[in-house]
């Protein structure tokens, strides 16, 4: 089995992390990862905030939590935060981000990292705290958030993948 379709393969959502940072190189192999998803015509819609600020990272997951209705943090412990969000004017944005987080996903796995994906940041960014936050980043234009990846060392072994639904595919020959 090649290199791509094992990491496709062993993927897991992992959901409680080690506080332990992770090393610059390997966040910059992950961020360079999503950044080469494709995006429809090559627009590269999306943008990504890479968060490793300790308190920018507190209040993403308090408003995250504050959506969600509970003060319990939505991101797990993780250390990382990758916010993906996507510019509006361009009509394949939502699915230009998507990809970016798969991305992000698939190569923090490669780096031995845990991963999940944290919805909500549609709701974050569109908020006023939230357009806050990208203008004091100098980030300009309407973006609306796709999701948060979180990144960080698994405080423990991912379960094994769940059987695949016997639906899922319909071949046509």
């Amino acid at each position: 089995m090649n290199e791509v379709l094992n990491a496709i393969l062993t993927r897991r959502s992992v959901r409680s992390y080690k506080p332990d940072p992770i090393p610059q190189e390997a966040l910059d192999r992950i961020l360079q990862a999503g950044q080469y998803a494709a995006t429809g015509m090559n627009r590269q819609s999306p943008i990504i905030l890479a968060v490793t600020d300790k308190a920018t990272r507190d209040e993403l997951s308090r408003m995250n939590a504050a959506i969600m209705g509970t003060d319990k943090d939505p991101f797990y412990g993780a250390p990382v935060v990758l916010v993906v969000l996507a510019d509006r004017s361009v009509p394949t944005h939502v699915y230009d981000g998507s990809l970016v987080m798969g991305n992000l996903m698939l190569a923090a796995h490669a780096e031995g990292l845990g991963s999940c994906w944290i919805h909500r940041a549609k709701e974050e960014f569109e908020s006023e705290e939230g357009k806050a936050l990208l203008r004091k980043l100098g980030i300009t234009g309407d973006y609306e958030g796709i999701g948060h990846c979180i990144l960080g060392y698994a405080a423990d072994e991912p379960k094994a993948a769940a059987p695949r639904k016997a639906d899922y595919v319909y071949p046509i020959r």
